[in-house]
């Protein structure tokens, strides 16, 4: 098998934490601890959870945007975590995110023109002519007029934002895209809308992307596969069809359960940083209706249970 073009091992990253007298340091906090999974060219990979897993954490630690404690990420077998400035702003070019909010990612004093062109400028690719060119073939990709052009951002809908920000990441042609809840803050046919513009953008660019959210019923309809989060740790990675049709851990089939109560999206339980006595063992015990005593003291290992399906969880006879 070929190597994947995105490769996170045992990744880590942790905050400090403020606290005493005059701000003096109070500890950390664990944003994601532990995570391992992969990206192949051209898939979709979801990363799923409720919200203070930690998955925003890793998505923004591969960015670059985030600093690691511990772990490899390697892009292309290279080894991102060690980019010095000139290597990272080649990564940067090949690796590009969308966030949430597309109003508070694009610049209100830029036109739209300017804001998909300006990845062009800082990448040295084109000139005028050839970036004008660029900037009209993208808008229309995502299904925006040439009109768009010499409009600003508050201008448009956020839907309509949201695909000028996705746009502007295309604009240097990445091979992967991090999106991070690139739809959350959207109306529900506006989010049918961009979904189906991403799926159809890693049919026509070959791109992949790493999709961050907590709607598991998005996930499992985008996505060729699903990584499950809690608690900062991975408990669960599986093909999107297999998934649905059976989740193995615990907490996976408790997301199964609960998410059409809540419209699909997955309702908060604990945050990340309620772990600090969780240190052994495993984080998802206190919530876990399978739990046994061994659980509070043997950390589990992300493990292959059944062929393309590895589970966090020391009941074998649970989930194999």
């Amino acid at each position: 098998m070929s190597e994947p073009l995105l490769r996170v091992e045992h990744l880590t990253t942790r905050y400090a934490v403020r606290g005493g007298v005059f701000g003096a340091p109070g500890g950390t906090v664990r944003g994601a601890e532990d995570v391992s999974f992969t990206v192949g060219r051209g898939e979709i990979v979801g990363l799923v959870g409720e919200s203070g897993s930690g998955k925003s954490t890793v998505g923004r630690t591969i960015a670059r945007l985030e600093r690691a404690t511990s772990g490899e990420v390697r892009f292309d077998g290279e080894d991102v975590l060690a980019f010095g400035p000139r290597a990272l702003k080649r990564y940067r070019r090949r690796v590009q995110a969308v966030f949430q909010d597309p109003a508070s990612s694009l610049d209100p004093t830029m036109r739209v023109g300017e804001i998909i062109a300006e990845p062009l400028v800082v990448h040295g690719i084109g000139d005028r002519r050839d970036r004008r060119e660029r900037v009209a073939s993208l808008l229309a990709e995502v299904g925006l007029g040439p009109d768009a052009i010499r409009r600003y951002p508050r201008q448009f809908s956020g839907g309509q934002r949201q695909r000028i920000g996705i746009a502007r990441a295309l604009a240097v042609g990445p091979d992967l895209i991090i999106a991070d809840e690139p739809v959350s803050a959207l109306d529900v046919s506006v989010q049918a809308q961009v979904i189906n513009l991403l799926h159809a953008l890693r049919e026509t660019a070959g791109l992949a992307l790493l999709f961050i959210s907590h709607d598991l019923p998005t996930v499992e309809y985008l996505c060729d596969r699903v990584v499950v989060m809690y608690l900062g740790r991975v408990m669960e990675i599986a093909p999107a069809a297999d998934f649905q049709r059976a989740p193995l851990h615990p907490y996976s089939r408790m997301l199964a359960r609960d998410a059409p109560r809540f419209g699909g999206r997955l309702e908060a339980r604990a945050e990340v940083g309620a772990d600090a006595t969780l240190a052994t063992g495993c984080v998802f015990r206190a919530q876990c209706p399978d739990a046994i005593p061994d659980c509070s003291r043997i950390p589990p290992a992300l493990e292959a249970v059944r062929p393309d399906r590895l589970v966090a969880c020391i009941r074998k006879d649970l989930v194999s």
